[in-house]
Order: C-alpha cells, then structure tokens, then sequence
C-alpha cells in the first residue's frame, strides 16, 4: 500500500546533499591550540572554583578500571554535569586523562538564532572542570566529518519518510567513529565519556575474547540503546565511568568534587542539533511543502500541513486539529498526505511483528541464540521479549524478522530496535516496516483523495465532530461517546 511508495531499508544508504552555503563553516580539523580557530565569541571566566582533593569511595569508581596501572585516556566533554563526573572519577582513579570538546558545524550555521554563540557557555563549562584538576583541554573539528556521516543521512530519511535516530549514528560515527579515528596516533588506551552504560573487558591473555556491553546501574537512565550499532573494535577502546551508578549519586558527586556545572540542566535535544528546535533544523535543510491531512478511516479532509517530513508514525502534538487527541498513523510520501485518527489506540491497530535490516551484532558475529532474547525499540527503560528469525533479502544482506510478546503501538521505519541476553546488549537493526508488513488500515476513499492532482478541489476542511471520551483501554475496541 502505501509502503510502496518507501524502498525499505536492508543497509544505510548515505546520500551527500550539497553543504547549506555558509562563510562561516571552516574546513578545519585541529588538535593542537596553537591552530584551534579563534573563538568569536569571548569566554569568561566561571568563579569560585574548587581544587581541593576529595576522599571518593571506591565503589564509584568501579567502572573505571582502578586496578589497572595508570592509564592514558581521553575523555570526551560536553560541559554537562556526566561527563564533567566523569572525567572526575577516572582522575580520582589515577589515570592520565586528556578532554576532548567536539565541536561541528551546526553550532556555528545556527549563531544567529541567538544572541551569543551557543557552545559559548558550554566550553566555559568544559574549560572549568578541566582547570579544577589541571586536565588538558583540547577542541576537535569535525565539520566535515559530521555533515558527511550523520547530517546528511538524517536529512535523506526524513525527505523518504521514515525517522532515523540522529544519536545512534552520533555515536557510531562521529563520538566513537571519526573521533577515535582522528586520535588514533595519540596512543590512548581507552576513550571515555559520561554515557550510562558498563563495557566489560577480558583481562589477561583472553583479549581475543569480545568485550561486553551491559546495562547500566540506572535502568531508566541507561543508554546501551543509543550504543547498540558499535562495533567490536570500538567497543574494546571504550571506558564508561558512569555505569555503575545510579544517576541521583552522579548528581551528588558533581557536589562533592564542588563542580562549576554542577546545577546546569541536563540536555534533553538531539545529539547534533544542541538548543536547536527540531523543526527549525527540517525547515531550513528540507524545507517546507503545503499538503493535506486526512482522516484514515472515512477520508476527511480535516486541514493542512507544512509537508509530511515534520511528522512521525505516532505523533500527538502539532497537528492543531480540535476534537482530539489526534495521531499520526501513516503517511504518504508521493502525494505529501499525513493520515491521521483518533483510534490510534485500537487492539485491531496494533502490531508485533516488524523487519529489521542494516544488523549490526558487538560480538562481531550473529548470536547462537535468537529465540529467547528481549529487545528495546525505543530509548527508555521498558523491555519486550522477543524472537528472531534471519532471512537474507535480494541484495545479500541479513535481515531479521522479530517477533514482540507484546503488541507496540508506535514502530517507526528508520527508528533502531536494540536486542539484549539478560543484561547484555547484543546489537541492534534499523527498523524497515510495521504493522506485519501492512500500513495503517487506511479507506480506500482516503487513498483516492491522496491520489488527486488537483487537490483545490477538495474545498475547505469538514468540521471536526467532538467526540468527548476515547476508551485507550485494550478491552474496548471502541471510541465510546459520553
């Protein structure tokens, strides 16, 4: 149905879309001060700054290979209070650290929307927490890097309607991809940050074994989700000092070692996209295009949209239809139609079966075991059991079949599903298609007023009836009327 109009995804395509024209992006990567471009913008000095040594219980540093002679890692900042943390535990743990600040193209194309730089509070931050304990400080350019192996591609999937998750392939290509790549002569034994995750690693003549990536402490903090696509080689370079405790006691560390940041917020925006509104960043690199919504079960012409990449499977806000609430239930891509419905929530509607392609396992190889695993499809600390089953699509490639114990309402194509032993990630794929292989039950009249050419002709929107209660609960089927 209307999955044709969408080539699913078995491997990740990378479209190169020409760089937005701009004076200001600098083709520059740099390690070294002396060629680190000038900041335009004057970072000021943060007070009260502490440098006393604090006694930490050994237990925090668990995480942080304290048994092991002193080694040599680099640590990536954000000016944030977990990576600030830390930097902090592997310095109590007596390793030589050196931090790292990535800074990319986006923080620069957008100065405008503000006014002062928006990494500017950042790097004070970053530059703080560094002099407290006389850790040096270098700032990495990957503007290129970045525009080429996320941007690029994320722009590509909204435009064929699917939702790509920006932070897994931050992570994959550019934290622990183009970063490690760039440091690689430097001879670190470990790259570090403040994720809330535990990598395992074989001591002694066992090296060839694979690392592990297991769940962190905080279960609902946990991030092995937007970790799940690394590689076994990354994996073996990575520490995560934060694994082993719960996010409340990070909170009380950044206390006791007396952190400038220790209040600031935690960010809540995607990986590339800092204070940047999502909506801004997919109008200014896609643009906008006007087209119709539309009810999926009678074919309602209910209003307009500013073109169907703004919108995901699911979606609740934004839509500014009354009488809801509304969701996004599927969307035509051709025609630029969103469908959407009030029975989002219907047992009839949900799915458990779905496809996933572009598998990537950490071990290096798939698993043995693949009929009593449990899998995540969305970050958040809720679990499915499921099952696998492997098929090779035309192409060659592997593509698992995954089966849920439970029905999920909300799978989104280009979205990841994570797959986990007990605690133990195992890997992760890029969800194809839902639904078991079916759209949304959307009418056939629908399907007709999405096909017109000329949609002028559809008049003005109907006028949405009210309805006053909508049962979500599964034993009615329903919508109820008060």
């Amino acid at each position: 149905m209307l999955r044709a109009t969408m080539a699913a995804l078995s491997h990740f395509p990378l479209t190169l879309l020409p760089r937005p024209p701009t004076t200001i992006i600098k083709t520059l990567f740099s390690l070294s001060r002396p060629k680190t471009p000038p900041l335009s913008c004057t970072l000021r000095p943060l007070s009260s700054l502490s440098s006393n040594p604090k006694t930490i219980d050994p237990k925090y540093l668990s995480c942080c290979l304290p048994n092991k002679k002193p080694l040599k890692v680099a640590v990536l900042l954000s000016g944030g209070v977990d990576s600030s943390v830390a930097l902090r535990l592997l310095h109590a743990a007596g390793h030589s650290c050196t931090a790292f600040y990535l800074k990319i193209w986006f923080q620069e194309d957008f100065e405008n929307f503000w006014s002062e730089c928006p990494w500017e509070e950042d790097m004070r931050y970053t530059k703080a927490v560094c002099d407290q304990v006389d850790v040096p400080l270098e700032v990495v350019h990957l503007t290129d890097e970045y525009w080429t192996n996320v941007v690029s591609y994320i722009i590509d999937e909204y435009r064929h309607g699917r939702t790509p998750n920006p932070d897994v392939l931050c992570n994959t290509r550019i934290k622990f991809g183009a970063f490690m790549d760039a440091v690689g002569g430097m001879k670190f034994d470990f790259v570090a940050s403040g994720h809330y995750a535990r990598v395992v690693h074989v001591d002694g003549d066992k090296k060839d074994k694979p690392s592990i990536l297991e769940l962190s402490k905080d279960i609902v903090k946990d991030q092995t989700y937007f970790l799940s696509h690394l590689s076994q080689s990354q994996l073996k370079r990575l520490i995560f000092p934060l694994g082993c405790i719960p996010k409340e006691e990070v909170r009380r560390l950044a206390q006791i070692f007396d952190l400038p940041n220790q209040d600031r917020k935690d960010s809540q925006g995607i990986c590339f996209l800092g204070k940047i509104k999502f909506s801004e960043f997919v109008a200014r690199h896609i643009g906008e295009a006007e087209g119709i919504i539309l009810e999926a079960e009678t074919g309602d012409f209910l209003g307009k949209h500013r073109g169907f990449w703004f919108y995901t499977i699911g979606q609740r806000q934004g839509l500014r239809l009354p009488g809801g609430p509304w969701y996004v239930v599927e969307k035509d891509v051709k025609n630029n139609v969103v469908f959407v419905s009030r029975n989002y929530f219907s047992l009839d509607k949900r799915r458990r079966l779905f496809r996933v392609g572009s598998l990537k396992w950490l071990s290096g190889s798939s698993p043995s075991q693949i009929n009593q695993l449990q899998c995540k499809v969305r970050h958040g600390p809720g679990f499915y059991d499921c099952s696998l089953a492997m098929e090779v699509d035309g192409d060659g490639h592997e593509i698992a079949v995954v089966k849920l114990s439970k029905d999920d309402q909300g799978l989104a194509a280009g979205q990841f599903a994570a797959f986990y032993q007990d605690r133990t990630c195992i890997g992760s794929g890029v969800i194809l298609e839902s639904w078991d292989d079916q759209g949304f039950p959307v009418c056939s009249r629908a399907l007709e007023i999405a096909s017109m050419e000329d949609k002028s002709k559809l008049g003005n929107p109907v006028k949405i009836k009210v309805i006053q209660e909508i049962c979500h609960e599964e034993s009615d089927r329903r919508l109820c009327q008060a």
